[in-house]
């Protein structure tokens, strides 16, 4: 490839010297014509794959109507999605944004207004070591990533981190100053860890027993990568504010902020977005969702799961690697010897695009439209690579 044609393009990631052109479901192809196995898909963005048609046809068929008549009045998408998203959250009233750093930003600024009204001035959020919520200066000291320490000072203050499943320190850290726990059901950055059931159950009962809120980050755990709709459903919990992306646009750039009526106190002014809501991604929202939602839909992401987390356990138990962790279709494999970015690297020679977001940990979040053939394919080009 001319390297000419992507010089201006701004180094803030290390991307390999290729340029895609296409997609189709599962897979991606570049300039030169060669195919790509992607069991990233976005970082959990392209939930139902590369270009569905289904969204093709939402774009289309809006993009005829309406784009964005701006955020100052009512589209019918919007509302549409705004429907769809409350009803399946049990949760009430639904601000949309552009990125899931952006619904977080939402939730800190949402949690701290609560807490200036209802809890007498508490602004302070409990988050966790090894959480991710986002590359805002506001989400980038919410979250636990070790590399966020030292950039960008000075830090937006507020923000008190607690290892992930420990109840015990959680509690120890809410004072009258906190006004919420902000936590991801699964850890995806650092590596696909995941906070137990029990202790979800647990945060839950101890944020209503301390008067504070219970912030939930499912961008990346949400619209159905679990195997359920939301991943707090697998504890039986709800929060009293949810923050969605990723996989609720399909591809294109939509995120939620979503919460109670007791937790949504905005007033006019306080929270806003030039293309925030626009009728042209909140109709693709709905394409999402209405296919998500279907009965069978979540049945068959739950068995494909299964099926992806029993070939990878086999092909790490032959190669003496370690545990498969996560849920449905995102999953980890922790390896025991090796660079999981040296592996990667080897596996897109072969014409596979998995992740390494941790030097002994390889991520899978493939489309949850994929099939068990797709799987073999990708245990196939990925077990020469491991060491």
């Amino acid at each position: 490839m001319d390297t000419t044609t992507i010089a201006h393009v701004m180094h803030v990631t290390e991307r390999p010297p290729v340029v895609m052109v296409r997609g189709e479901g599962s897979w991606l192809e570049d300039t030169e014509g060669r195919r790509y196995l992607d069991f990233i898909q976005g970082w959990a963005v392209n939930c139902l794959g590369h270009s569905p048609p289904i969204v093709v046809a939402a774009l289309r068929e809006q993009a005829g109507r309406l784009i964005n008549c701006s955020p100052a009045y009512h589209n019918e998408p919007m509302a549409r999605l705004a429907r769809l998203v409350a009803e399946s959250s049990g949760l009430d009233h639904v601000f949309f944004c552009n990125s899931g750093a952006e619904a977080n930003e939402g939730a800190i600024k949402l949690a701290r207004k609560w807490g200036g009204r209802r809890r007498g001035g508490a602004f302070e959020i409990v988050t966790t070591h090894g959480s991710f919520h986002g590359r805002t200066l506001a989400t980038m000291a919410a979250s636990g990533k070790p590399a966020f320490e030292t950039l960008f000072e000075p830090k937006v203050p507020g923000f008190v981190k607690v290892p992930l499943n420990d109840l015990a320190a959680l509690d120890g850290a809410i004072s009258d100053r906190t006004v919420a726990v902000m936590l991801e059901p699964i850890q995806g950055e650092a590596g696909v860890v995941p906070a137990s059931d029990d202790y979800l159950r647990a945060v839950r009962q101890l944020t209503r027993e301390r008067g504070v809120l219970l912030i939930l980050d499912e961008i990346q755990t949400g619209i159905g990568r679990t195997g359920r709709l939301f991943g707090f459903e697998h504890a039986g919990v709800r929060p009293d504010i949810l923050t969605l992306g990723k996989g609720l646009g399909g591809g294109v750039p939509l995120a939620a902020l979503v919460a109670s009526d007791e937790a949504s106190c905005f007033e006019p002014g306080d929270q806003g977005g030039t293309f925030n809501g626009n009728a042209l991604v909140a109709a693709v929202g709905c394409a999402v969702m209405e296919t998500v939602c279907r009965p069978t839909f979540l049945d068959a992401v739950r068995a494909t799961g299964a099926y992806l987390t029993e070939r990878l356990q086999r092909l790490s138990a032959g190669h003496g690697h370690g545990e498969v962790r996560g849920r449905g279709l995102l999953l980890a494999l922790a390896l025991t010897r090796g660079d999981a970015a040296k592996v990667a690297a080897a596996a897109l020679e072969r014409g596979l695009i998995v992740n390494a977001p941790r030097p002994d940990t390889l991520r899978f979040m493939p489309a949850l439209t994929v099939s068990h053939e797709e799987i073999d394919e990708m245990i196939a080009r990925l077990e020469p690579c491991l060491p």
